[in-house]
């Protein structure tokens, strides 16, 4: 596999096609649920006029983008995202592309493209004199499974999925031999070989990502025994971040499939395991100067630092509309589990929506903080600028965070329950917080009310009431024989 290229304009990208002696071009783009979508250009028609002209598609197609009536889109590429795809047979040259509009006035800009409205919230940062950089370092967990079946229909629903370390398997009969190297349930946090049985899978995920530009700094099993995995990349900058995390899923979903292994993002899968998060760490920084560092601040913070969290917190239900997408979310954002359920911040407690990292605490350039409840279902491109504008409301109102929470809220009494402030239970509510607290994300034209309004129908017609209309087995198991 070929190292990146990072060109910088057409004409660079047409280079190293012919260096690359590349044969297909695959155009990539986000939808707002935080799909990739993709087209393959022969090399013949990959050609700088067709860049510039813009790649047609049927935007109606495309859930939460164009009507019927108006379906038209185009795809303008970005060079400096280019990399040679490993998983093709033959040499593609693979490139993400912004969604625009061919009627659109000027640069055609598009206000349901996901990656148009991150790059926007950057830009309504950069005007309001605030910052001029958001940094995002996520932390993206996800389940590796030997085999996974799912269906259903009026008279009928299942799933079941498998996995050879899941502890389940202890009394498997196995032609071979039954070597009993499997984590106890939720203990698989930090395991080694063999215990461990998918590092080789994920050191080759981790190669994968670092060919393709992403710089890796670590990767561990996690909590989960059934194969729970987690990758560490570095920091990068909001925007660029964004197209990295759509990358990672797609390398670790094709090395997974090239095992002959499946891999999941979908944040709880199995029952009684922990979930998968998506943990963003976050920062401001201005003049190549962090904001929110103060030696003499709670945990090191700045001022700026407790007013971003007092916005983020404040609309933390509203972002997790975005942040936490599915109605599966929910299965991992209830009490137990590890999962950071209660609004409050804190330094090092990982029971709190908002953990203060307090490695190499004395250094500014590492001060930041760590919004927890997210997932991985998460568009990267809307969940990242929508913690930016909670933040930057924060800013601008001077909203306090309150007092910091340094106990474990994971067990509270029914007195501490009462005072403190929980994230929503369900799609439903994440959706009608969002629904009433927006404000914060149109400032500045970030995001539009059109698109809050699409994306709000979406969820409630076709993932909420999908889930709310169809029997649940268990009901079966509580209900059938009353």
């Amino acid at each position: 596999m070929s190292k990146p290229a990072r060109p910088e304009s057409i004409e660079d990208l047409m280079k190293v096609c012919e260096k690359e002696e590349v044969e297909f071009v695959d155009i990539k783009f986000v939808d707002p649920l935080g799909d990739w979508r993709n087209v393959t250009l022969t090399r013949d028609y990959f050609t700088p006029e067709a860049c510039a002209q813009g790649i047609a598609f049927d935007g109606s197609s495309i859930p939460a983008f164009q009507e019927i009536v108006e379906s038209d889109l185009i795809l303008e590429v970005v060079p400096d995202s280019a990399f040679m795809d490993p998983f093709c047979e033959r040499p593609t040259l693979s490139v993400i592309a912004e969604v625009k509009d061919p009627l659109g006035e000027g640069d055609r800009e598009y206000d349901h493209n996901p990656r148009y409205i991150a790059r926007k919230a950057v830009a309504y940062m950069q005007k309001e004199g605030i910052a001029d950089t958001m940094y995002c370092g996520p932390e993206v967990e996800f389940f590796i499974f030997d085999d996974v079946r799912f269906g259903g229909d009026g008279n009928y629903q299942m799933y079941e999925v498998d996995s050879d370390e899941g502890w389940w398997n202890s009394e498997r009969s196995d032609p071979e031999g039954n070597h009993g190297n499997r984590s106890a349930h939720q203990g698989g946090y930090f395991r080694m070989l063999p215990l461990d049985s998918y590092k080789p899978l994920r050191d080759d995920m981790v190669a994968a990502m670092q060919e393709a530009g992403i710089v890796v700094e670590r990767h561990h099993h996690e909590v989960g025994g059934t194969g729970q995995a987690e990758i560490n990349v570095r920091y990068q900058d909001m925007v660029k971040q964004a197209d990295q995390v759509m990358l990672y899923k797609y390398i670790v979903k094709n090395v997974a499939a090239a095992y002959g292994r499946t891999a999941t993002f979908m944040p709880k899968p199995i029952f009684q395991e922990n979930g998968s998060g998506m943990h963003v760490h976050q920062s401001l920084w201005k003049d190549g100067q962090p904001l929110f560092y103060d030696k003499d601040g709670y945990a090191g913070l700045s001022q700026m630092a407790l007013w971003y969290i007092g916005g983020l917190l404040k609309h933390a239900n509203a972002v997790l509309a975005i942040g936490a997408p599915g109605t599966n979310s929910y299965r991992r954002l209830t009490p137990g589990y590890e999962a950071p359920v209660v609004r409050a911040f804190s330094r090092r407690n990982r029971s709190a929506a908002i953990r203060i990292p307090v490695y190499h605490a004395e250094n500014p350039a590492a001060k930041r903080l760590e919004f927890r409840s997210g997932d991985p279902l998460a568009n990267p491109y809307l969940f990242f600028p929508a913690m930016l504008m909670a933040g930057l409301d924060g800013i601008k109102n001077k909203i306090e965070p309150g007092d910091p929470h340094d106990h474990n809220l994971f067990n509270l009494s029914e007195e501490e329950r009462s005072k403190v402030k929980f994230v929503p239970s369900s799609l439903d509510e994440a959706i009608n917080a969002l629904e009433a607290d927006h404000d914060f994300l149109t400032a500045g034209g970030v995001f539009s009310e059109d698109f809050i309004k699409t994306y709000i129908s979406y969820k409630r017609e076709k993932e909420i009431d999908a889930v709310r209309l169809r029997p649940h087995p268990h009901e079966f198991s509580l209900y059938y024989n009353s």
